[in-house]
């Protein structure tokens, strides 16, 4: 089988995927997101020709991270993979799965609508709305941007002076979207889930001096073998948002609530790996060998 995984060559996951599917005896090539490129002619379907060949070529593509670059390279880039997937090269995840949760607002909404607990969260985009939300929220709330990964950009606005940047970039840009969620207080620790087709794995992520469990931020990975109705809340949260590998991330409130925080539709595992003896790479490889019939 021909496999193009999007990402860019110099990544560990990237790495780690490439060697997965050449182990196993597929032609496997890395495309990046920057090379991404289509050729439309006339008449039928086959006129339109995706670039580079690794990709034309493909019966299979991995999206191994997120289209960077400004608005119309995103939705060009997402275009794109949406034109391969319903001209039926299977795309994991899908170019749907992805646009859904990349956008925080939007897969947070759905997450909701399905009945999955999840924060109480008010987006915004006047100075006194936001203003308004942050009070509504008990004038203690975390701030993230709607497209967003590892942690970056996510801050806890505890006082007016915390508050008063966001305000002041929605007064000087009209329109500014502010996202804002209650701060849930925690034990310092919150759950990952990764979904690998049927298969699931788990680990812990624990903050000994931060509230942000980001592995990223310097939380460290522990072994975790969560309750099954832990796992089934993180198996409906990745079918509500129609990912086939997603990482789903869970937080036991203080409260005692359990709450969805993120479903992560380009999910890493270079932590999880550190905790298990399980060949995550391995696993994707042969999920996508499942989708394909190969």
């Amino acid at each position: 089988m021909r496999v193009a995984v999007i990402g860019e060559p110099s990544g560990w996951h990237v790495g780690r995927l490439l060697a997965a599917l050449r182990a196993r005896g597929h032609a496997a090539s890395c495309v990046r997101w920057r090379d991404l490129g289509a050729e439309i002619g006339c008449g039928s379907a086959a006129a339109e020709i995706a670039s580079p060949k690794a990709l034309a070529a493909a019966e299979a593509v991995i999206v191994r991270g997120m289209p960077g670059g400004g608005l119309e390279e995103v939705i060009f880039r997402m275009d794109l993979l949406g034109r391969l997937a319903s001209r039926g090269t299977p795309v994991v995840n899908s170019p749907r799965s992805l646009e859904m949760a990349i956008d925080k607002y939007l897969s947070l909404s759905r997450l909701a609508a399905a009945g999955l607990p999840v924060p109480r969260t008010i987006v915004a985009q006047q100075p006194q709305s936001i203003r308004a939300a942050w009070e509504s929220l008990g004038s203690n709330a975390v701030v993230k941007p709607l497209f967003g990964s590892c942690g970056r950009g996510i801050d806890r606005l505890q006082t007016v002076a915390d508050l008063e940047p966001y305000v002041s970039a929605a007064e000087e840009a009209a329109g500014k979207v502010v996202y804002l969620q209650e701060f849930v207080p925690h034990d310092g620790w919150d759950a990952r889930i990764l979904l690998v087709g049927d298969e699931a794995y788990a680990m812990r992520r624990v903050a000994a001096d931060n509230w942000r469990t980001n592995l990223a931020l310097g939380a460290r990975a522990e072994a975790f073998c969560p309750p099954p109705d832990w796992i089934d809340l993180a198996r409906r949260a990745a079918a509500t948002l129609e990912t086939t590998i997603a990482g789903v991330d869970l937080l036991p409130a203080r409260d005692g609530r359990l709450l969805v925080l993120e479903v992560n539709a380009v999910p890493g595992w270079k932590g999880l790996e550190s905790v298990t003896e399980s060949d995550i790479a391995g696993r994707v490889v042969a999920c996508v060998e499942r989708r394909t019939g190969s």
